[in-house]
């Protein structure tokens, strides 16, 4: 009888420890983003890793919650992520704080600023290296094919858009003048309202907002992704007893 219950034991626990290494990891990053204006949900793009993982790292230790949208213009962007906004007084100039470190561009051809896209921001180095945890949100706004047309004449040089962009700027509009010169990591599935909102505001001479609007941000667990992928497929998330009592044994993260 003793010998019995040691093979069961062995066996649940090899069954567990195979279920462990085989634990399945969200296919992407996520990050609920909350602000004075309403609340958004980022996707990380996994093609730019060092960007994606800077911001899961920052995210991680509460650096943003609490900061401002330091730099809010209509029908652009709105940008924050300077740690000097946390006890900012009104009127002071901003945009300049952030850690010591730089990451290395990570430009890609179909990585666009479409709107509700998250770019990094950056000074004018020419390697274009992006602040570490200065950031912008896309509004932009739509375009007809002959604004178009005259954008790449005179703000592009003559440089054409790929027919993706095209169809993206001309349905979901953005800022295509970026492409080509900033990051884009990552992209809102869903509050880009809140965006609009923030990017209505009234804000003095250096497009700061009159009336302070802050963010806080949280890292989906390793669960709660898996669950948003699950609906994004059209499934239900899994909430069973089994699966809580297995999360027990894998990371939180990922």
């Amino acid at each position: 009888m003793i010998k019995n219950w040691k093979k069961i034991g062995l066996l649940v626990c090899s069954t567990l420890l195979f279920t462990v290494v085989l634990a399945k990891t969200p296919k992407y990053h996520y990050v609920s983003l909350k602000t004075d204006r309403g609340d958004c949900l980022l996707r990380l793009y996994n093609e730019t890793p060092k960007h994606r993982d800077n911001f899961v790292k920052l995210v991680k230790e509460g650096y943003y919650d609490e900061l401002m949208f330091h730099r809010v213009i209509q029908n652009f962007m709105v940008q924050g992520g300077d740690p000097n906004s946390r006890y900012a007084a009104q009127k002071q100039a901003l945009g300049e704080g952030g850690p010591a470190y730089k990451i290395p561009a990570e430009i890609q051809e179909g990585l666009i600023h479409k709107k509700g896209s998250i770019g990094a921001a950056r000074d004018n180095n020419p390697a274009k290296q992006s602040s570490a945890s200065q950031f912008y949100l896309v509004q932009g706004r739509v375009f007809t094919p002959a604004a178009l047309d005259s954008l790449e004449e005179f703000r592009l040089n003559g440089k054409k858009l790929t027919a993706h962009q095209r169809e993206v700027y001309t349905t979901i509009g953005g800022t295509p003048h970026l492409d080509g010169n900033y990051t884009v990591f990552g992209e809102l599935l869903n509050g880009i309202e809140a965006i609009d909102k923030i990017a209505v505001v009234e804000t003095d001479e250096r497009d700061r907002p009159l009336e302070d609007i802050r963010m806080s941000m949280k890292l989906l667990t390793r669960r709660e992704a898996l669950n948003l992928e699950r609906e994004l497929e059209g499934l239900s998330p899994k909430t069973d007893f089994l699966t809580k009592v297995l999360d027990i044994f894998y990371s939180r993260y990922y």
